[in-house]
């Protein structure tokens, strides 16, 4: 198992936000979270990152416990988040802010990733020396996740990739998320589009106020008549 969170438990002072979560990903998998908003997916994945203490639970990132691991540990060990809100780095360049990526590297395959970022994402490599502030929303996601591509993760955690951009830009991160996986890379997905999340998982489940009420694989939860008429429209 890669990543294994067990009775996850995560308060805002007083108030749960997460209740008794347990969730599994094996490697090789894209899993989806899928939940309206406020339904505790972002705190979910803050919290696998390190960035908020649970209140009770266990993460085990393969086998390891990292319930109480800081975040740039996480990180070294495999695993990397693409924020929600992309988050670049404005002031630096397009270049400057995929280095961010690398900072903790000390191998010597870092260039490689380099070319490797670039072949996927073609339009950064174009734009390597613009502020990453001037892209398109749709450029700056795809910065924001070859910054994350290269810590060189083991595990991608995807933190609402499709917000806020044009249906062609969707199409193209999707496409992304799909190949990053084909190439060796385990996703988490956290998504508010649960069609396309669905459609590309291999199992996701879904969360309502802070709770996991369904979970199979993504062919199941779209046929599922429940998650139709409340995510799909249907």
């Amino acid at each position: 198992m890669m990543l294994k969170i067990e009775n996850l438990a995560v308060h805002y002072g007083m108030i749960q936000a997460v209740h008794d979560v347990s969730l599994e990903v094996k490697p090789g998998e894209i899993v989806t979270l899928i939940g309206a908003n406020g339904a505790g997916k972002t705190t979910i994945l803050r919290t696998i990152s390190g960035l908020i203490r649970p209140t009770t639970g266990q993460l085990l990132f393969e086998g390891n416990d990292l319930t109480k691991t800081a975040p740039q540990k996480i990180v070294a060990a495999g695993l990397s988040q693409v924020p929600e809100g992309r988050h670049v780095f404005a002031g630096l360049s397009v270049m400057e802010n995929l280095e961010m990526g690398a900072y903790l590297r000390k191998d010597q395959g870092v260039k490689a990733d380099y070319d490797q970022v670039f072949e996927k994402f073609p339009v950064l490599k174009e734009r390597k020396n613009q502020d990453a502030a001037t892209l398109s929303g749709g450029e700056q996601q795809m910065l924001a996740m070859g910054r994350a591509l290269m810590s060189k993760p083991k595990l991608l955690l995807l933190d609402e990739p499709s917000m806020g951009l044009a249906p062609i830009f969707i199409k193209e991160i999707f496409s992304i998320i799909q190949e990053i996986n084909a190439q060796g890379t385990t996703v988490l997905l956290v998504e508010q589009n649960a069609k396309m999340a669905l459609s590309v998982a291999h199992r996701g489940y879904v969360l309502e106020t802070g709770k996991i009420v369904l979970s199979g694989t993504g062919a199941e939860l779209l046929a599922s008549e429940e998650v139709k008429k409340a995510y799909l429209g249907g």
